[in-house]
């Protein structure tokens, strides 16, 4: 599970563009806590600060608890705006976690055991389809990735979301069964390995 961060805010009075501009002339970025059942708190984040954990990775699967002028409200950023040009934040969604929620995120895949595959070892490589899953998590459980281990997949087999072993409480948010990745052939090579040459086993991931 990912740790929870911390993160201040200030309030500030007024919303629209004007007042936007005017916050981020003063070094700050302008958003908004939303959700939970409770009325949204116009806010603002110094730049540097949001910049840092933009850039550091996994922003959008990260708990925050954000001290607001000396009020804690655990939060986890649902979105946020970049300069088209420039690519710095201009603005920042937080959504209010709730006692007991339950939130749809979306973890990075890890592969692991690429090393081990007998796939790779003929000159396969890996297909990675999606480089991430959208998982249904509990505020408290969020997985900082998923590890899928192919150090058995032969070539021409792939991985599904149904053969990937989440953690407790975490389930996956659609009822559809994606490929995730694959080994394929180097272009010009072998066909895929017979199926009595698969593995025992689809790999899981590791929790």
């Amino acid at each position: 599970m990912a740790a929870i961060k911390e993160m201040s805010a200030t309030v500030r009075a007024n919303g629209g563009k004007g007042a936007a501009r005017a916050e981020r002339r003063a070094g700050r970025v302008p958003g908004v806590i939303y959700g939970d059942k409770k009325s949204p708190v116009l806010i603002s984040i110094d730049y540097k600060t949001l910049h840092q954990r933009i850039y550091a990775g996994h922003f959008l699967s990260t708990v925050f608890e954000l001290d607001v002028d000396g009020q804690k409200h655990r939060v986890i950023p649902r979105d946020y705006q970049l300069d088209p040009v420039k690519d710095f934040p201009v603005h920042v969604d937080f959504l209010r976690l709730g006692e007991g929620a339950v939130i749809s995120v979306d973890i990075p895949i890890h592969v692991l055991g690429a090393d081990l595959s007998p796939g790779v070892k003929l000159g396969g490589s890996v297909n990675l389809v999606a480089h991430s899953i959208t998982l249904l998590c509990p505020a408290d459980n969020i997985p900082a990735s998923v590890d899928i281990d192919i150090s058995s997949l032969a070539m021409g087999y792939s991985i599904h979301l149904a053969d990937v072993a989440l953690p407790a409480g975490v389930r996956a948010a659609t009822k559809e069964n994606p490929t995730l990745l694959s080994i394929v052939a180097p272009s010009g090579g072998a066909e895929a390995e017979p199926a009595a040459a698969a593995p025992a086993a689809a790999p899981a991931a590791k929790k």
